[in-house]
């Protein structure tokens, strides 16, 4: 289970459809179809859900932030002793966080992390091991894919070359870059590197180049379709 139950995000106080998924024992796929279906039935939701992003194993799929009013429209209808549980810790975690906000006190990083500790027990209360073991948080998630990004556009010369926009060499590229980051930090998943190494991944990602044959057939790529 993830660590993060409410995170600031634009000054505000949000969780996550994925979040609210794995919390509360329901397929992500089916808490999307919920919010999509709330937001379609009146136009007064699209405040409170912000459609976004996760990466899993290299590729993007969608999900929501919402607001404190968006989750409690969505788990209204969640019910059982367990659901309730949950409920009480979002609530408390919300109100926690926009506590800070009111009193105009931007939480730091480390603050942020204890507060979100709170909602486990089980969880140590030590910041700094919290802060050794939690992926990224979506700020830090949001830096790297734009850093990755670019340098995908970089190695393949631009965003108007021709190897950039083959969708086959394009798509070898970014593997070849998880490829290269999984062996290098031992992770599955983009997001689940631990914070402590964030400053790593990026100095990775600045200083990664594609394989030599990858290279060379970018460079093919991008040679033979300028000639036409």
């Amino acid at each position: 289970m993830t660590e993060e139950l409410v995170i600031m995000r634009d000054q505000q106080a949000v969780t996550t459809s994925l979040q609210v998924a794995e919390n509360f024992g329901k397929e992500h796929k089916h808490v999307l179809e919920s919010i999509k279906n709330l937001a379609a039935e009146n136009s007064a939701t699209k405040n409170m859900f912000v459609a976004g992003t996760y990466m899993n194993r290299g590729k993007e799929y969608p999900m929501f932030y919402m607001n404190r009013d968006g989750f409690s429209l969505l788990a209204m209808g969640f019910t059982g002793k367990k659901a309730l549980q949950f409920k009480l810790k979002y609530i408390d975690a919300f109100n926690q966080m926009e506590k800070q906000l009111q009193q105009q006190k931007p939480l730091s990083l480390p603050e942020q992390i204890s507060l979100i500790a709170k909602g486990y027990e089980s969880l140590s209360t030590d910041v700094e091991d919290i802060k050794n073991r939690m992926g990224l948080p979506g700020n830090m998630a949001h830096t790297f894919t734009k850093k990755r990004n670019a340098k995908i556009i970089n190695v393949l010369g631009g965003k108007k070359s021709n190897a950039y926009r083959d969708k086959n060499v394009r798509t070898k590229t970014y593997r070849a870059l998880f490829s290269s980051y999984r062996e290098t930090f031992d992770q599955d998943r983009y997001n689940d590197l631990p914070m402590k190494d964030f400053d790593k991944v990026i100095d990775f990602v600045n200083n990664w180049y594609p394989p030599f044959e990858l290279q060379q057939q970018i460079q093919m790529v991008n040679a033979q379709l300028a000639i036409v």
